[in-house]
């Protein structure tokens, strides 16, 4: 057990400074090439942040997990929209521009929605399915960096952003920080679990979902802090983005995923928490603190919830 405890602060270690170093290369990467910091969150940063829920819910895949695939991911979503925006908006008022409200939040909402009609219509997520999920991302992705790249405008820079070489440098390294650090965590947090009697499961659900969004919430709280606030709210919906079409649909596309009416309500909680945020983004044009400690209340009811049924 303490060899455990030591690795999972260890994790602890590697995520918050491995965010540390790609909040910044990143943040250099955007202004060398004027690119507005929410589509670097929605991209680089969400993609990087979500290596832990790739190599978790792939590999649960591979194995015939299919359950821990997606109340990895379902869970992981809810986490990273109501605590780590949630604890982002408490550090700082996050304001919420069109493009997310017009664009990134309701895609991700469909993204959800399309999961459910998949459940529905057929138990799960065939391979099919899962092909074109990856497709969607990828076509998703390319459009908002087309669009970046098309629309590039001046941004006053107030100190001299890195050498590109050392920004890379910086993203790959907090990369693979970040991906070894959630692995160390997320490891250790579920043999701690399972010492205390805790079902698979719940351990999904809370415990591996919880700590693969980890680097989100590091990440996030960090760019909150260095008041690269576009950056925190891109790499949360991004990462939700990411999850559920990268990750699903790699996981799918290797082993079809049934999925369980336990699934299709957490997918519903998933959608009723979006269209709060996006209902409140669209009244006050913010995430305030107010929104913050409400969003993370409503979490705990999430997780009082899951652990009751």
């Amino acid at each position: 057990m303490i060899k455990t405890v030591i690795f999972l602060l260890l994790g602890f270690v590697l995520l918050i400074k491995g965010a540390d170093f790609f909040v910044d290369g990143s943040s250099a990467v955007a202004k060398l090439f004027h690119i507005p910091s929410l589509v670097v969150g929605l991209t680089i940063v969400a993609l990087g942040t979500s290596l832990p829920e790739l190599s978790v819910s792939v590999a649960a895949s591979m194995k015939g997990s299919n359950s821990l695939a997606i109340s990895n991911v379902v869970g992981s979503n809810i986490f990273n929209l109501m605590v780590v925006l949630g604890a982002s908006a408490l550090m700082n008022a996050i304001p919420v521009g069109k493009d997310v409200l017009k664009r990134d939040l309701p895609f991700s909402m469909i993204c959800a929605g399309l999961i459910m009609v998949f459940a529905l219509l057929g138990n799960g997520i065939e391979r099919g399915e899962g092909i074109a999920m990856v497709i969607l991302l990828v076509v998703y992705i390319a459009f908002l960096v087309g669009k970046a790249l098309h629309n590039k405008e001046e941004q006053e820079e107030e100190e001299k952003p890195l050498a590109l070489p050392l920004a890379i440098l910086f993203i790959v390294g907090g990369a693979v920080a970040v991906k070894f650090g959630g692995d160390f965590v997320v490891d250790s947090a579920v043999e701690i679990a399972r010492a205390f009697g805790l079902s698979e499961t719940l351990i999904g659900l809370t415990i591996v979902a919880c700590g693969t969004s980890l680097p989100e919430l590091v990440t996030s709280m960090v760019a909150a802090k260095k008041n690269q606030l576009e950056m925190a709210l891109g790499n949360c919906i991004g990462s939700n983005i990411f999850n559920l079409l990268g990750i699903l649909g790699t996981a799918a596309a290797i082993s079809p995923i049934g999925m369980t009416t336990e699934n299709v309500i957490d997918c519903v909680i998933l959608l009723a928490f979006s269209a709060f945020i996006l209902i409140y983004c669209i009244a006050r044009k913010q995430l305030n603190r107010l929104a913050g400690a409400l969003m993370i209340l409503m979490y705990g009811g999430f997780l009082y919830y899951i652990c009751v049924r």
